[in-house]
């Protein structure tokens, strides 16, 4: 579904990689060593948010950094979201996964399945973990930034990544997409993530450079003087 690999300094103004850097297994690893050492934001556990506009490469990004970390758990709001309910999960992810790791305890959720149309009869268990990712779109959302530990932001425009996702899926679901590109942006125009970010994640030709996010940059900029 996805791309390549990353590199940066979560949590600072300075960037570890360029645009185009290749990034490599140490460089993952530093960067989940990083976000191992943050204050814990659920209970016992530091939820990392991986966001971005759909295609953008958040699956692939969330899979490798996931295994840095010596096989974090990754929630994907996908297994929230329904067809009548894009973005409509907030309040399902709170009560199910959130709330219950901010307790101390498993998880369990019933993915949806998205050929099916409804939730699964089974559900899965999440359990708490130093570090568990969050990955999906609108995922850095208003409702669960106080959850969070950190926020990445996965650096590609919107008409760049919907085009990737098209090709991905293929025209039998361009009927699909129509629907989300119009639900993402009235999503992003109330409740946009990226102002949040605390890590931008630019893909290159040759993998990942993690750059400071607007959050990041805001916090380290220093007052502006007033005569």
């Amino acid at each position: 579904m996805d791309s390549p690999e990353p590199t940066g300094t979560p949590g600072t103004n300075e960037p570890t990689g360029t645009p185009g850097s290749t990034g490599s297994t140490d460089t993952l690893g530093v960067l989940a060593r990083r976000l191992r050492a943050l204050p814990a934001s659920c209970g016992a556990v530091r939820i990392v948010a991986v966001d971005g506009h759909a295609g953008s490469g958040k699956t692939t990004f969330a899979g490798r950094l996931a295994a840095a970390l010596g096989g974090a758990p990754v929630l994907h709001t996908d297994d929230l979201a329904t067809h009548d309910e894009l973005f409509g999960w907030a309040e399902r992810l709170h009560r199910q996964v959130l709330d219950p790791l901010a307790r101390g305890t498993a998880a369990r959720y019933a993915p949806y399945d998205w050929v099916a149309r409804r939730f699964a009869a089974d559900r899965r268990r999440l359990d708490p973990a130093p570090v568990v990712l969050l990955e999906g779109v609108g995922s850095g959302r208003r409702a669960v930034r106080p959850r969070l530990a950190h926020l990445l932001w996965m650096e590609l425009p919107d008409h760049l990544s919907w085009r990737r996702g098209e090709l991905r899926d293929g025209p039998e679901l361009s009927a699909f997409w129509d629907g989300w590109r119009h639900a993402e942006r009235l999503h992003f125009a109330a409740d946009p993530s990226r102002p949040h970010a605390d890590t931008l994640v630019a893909q290159g030709t040759k993998g990942y450079a993690l750059l400071p996010g607007p959050a990041v940059v805001d916090r380290n900029d220093p007052p502006a003087h007033t005569a």
